[in-house]
């Protein structure tokens, strides 16, 4: 696969150049599925950009999501008629857009799509999350027919968790991109 139809989508605010999706694009030129507002994020916008750039991909793709990009990966594969160019998604410490505090700052994203997604998919989740309880982020791997992967507590799964070039999450978006 192409490092150019592994698409990065990050949450609510982009990830900063330490998150390890930012060392990925850096290292290894996979491409940041680039919003227009990053600091207000709409649904709708958000998902016509994913929609545009699957579209467009000249060939098959993975997706990498972090964050509200793992709830933007559920609420696009409910709609999109370009599913079938996922061969996979590797989905990590998702956003409960749901709970109130969060609601509040990331309007109009809830209810969070909690249909089977129409490709194979792993949920990375921690125990120690500030932004989904360990009990949810297991209730949307198992709505989402993801492989979920309990990664300790390790905080949001993002550049203060310490993970750098984050080998191991790079090991399951491989055995995505591969079908294994």
């Amino acid at each position: 696969m192409k490092p150019s139809n592994v698409l990065l989508l990050p949450g609510w605010q982009n990830s900063d150049p330490d998150h390890w999706q930012s060392r990925w694009e850096a290292l290894r030129g996979y491409h940041r599925v680039e919003q227009h507002d990053w600091m207000r994020p709409l649904r709708g916008d958000w998902s016509a950009r994913l929609e545009e750039t699957v579209a467009d991909a000249d060939g098959p793709v993975v997706l990498v999501a972090h964050s509200l990009g793992c709830i933007l990966t559920a609420w696009w594969a409910a709609h999109t008629r370009h599913a079938a160019k996922v061969r996979g998604a590797l989905l990590v410490a998702p956003g409960d857009v749901e709970r109130p505090d969060l609601a509040e700052v990331i309007p109009g994203w809830a209810p969070i799509a909690r249909q089977s997604l129409p490709f194979p998919a792993v949920l990375v989740g921690s125990r120690n999350d500030p932004y989904c309880s360990y009990e949810r982020v297991q209730g949307l791997g198992a709505d989402w027919g993801a492989r979920f992967i309990d990664y300790g507590e390790r905080g949001h799964i993002n550049a203060e968790s310490g993970l750098g070039d984050w080998v191991e999450g790079r090991g399951w978006l491989m055995q995505l991109a591969t079908g294994a």
